[in-house]
């Protein structure tokens, strides 16, 4: 069956101080998901493991987010993500900048279109 999206929801995260670009994407994580209480799988009929979650994370140093560590934050779906050069590193006086990551999560399902 072919794959439809169904929401998609943003979110920001930012490490102010430890330079951590795994901290800030799990807060931008947090932000999208946090805001929000939309049951999409009930809607359309369809258990909560079906969900089919893409996240697309945004940091200046993408090399550096942890993705393994970010998947316990989805009780459940099929989560998969991927990390792209993007955010915002912004200066700092003591020489390491803060961290601004930015996040995408689309949620889809396997359906057929009516």
């Amino acid at each position: 069956m072919p794959k439809h999206r169904v929401l998609t929801e943003f979110g920001m995260g930012t490490s102010l101080r430890r330079q951590d670009y795994t901290q800030a994407a799990r807060r931008g994580l947090q932000d999208a998901l946090w805001h929000n209480s939309i049951n999409m799988a009930e809607l359309f009929g369809f258990p909560k493991e079906a969900m089919l979650i893409d996240v697309e994370i945004g940091v200046q140093e993408p090399d550096q987010v942890d993705t393994a560590s970010l998947l316990d934050i989805f009780p459940y779906g099929q989560p998969t993500i991927t990390v792209h050069h993007g955010g915002l590193d912004v200066p700092r006086p003591d020489g390491k900048p803060t961290v601004i990551a930015n996040v995408a999560i689309n949620v889809s399902f396997e359906m057929e279109r009516t």
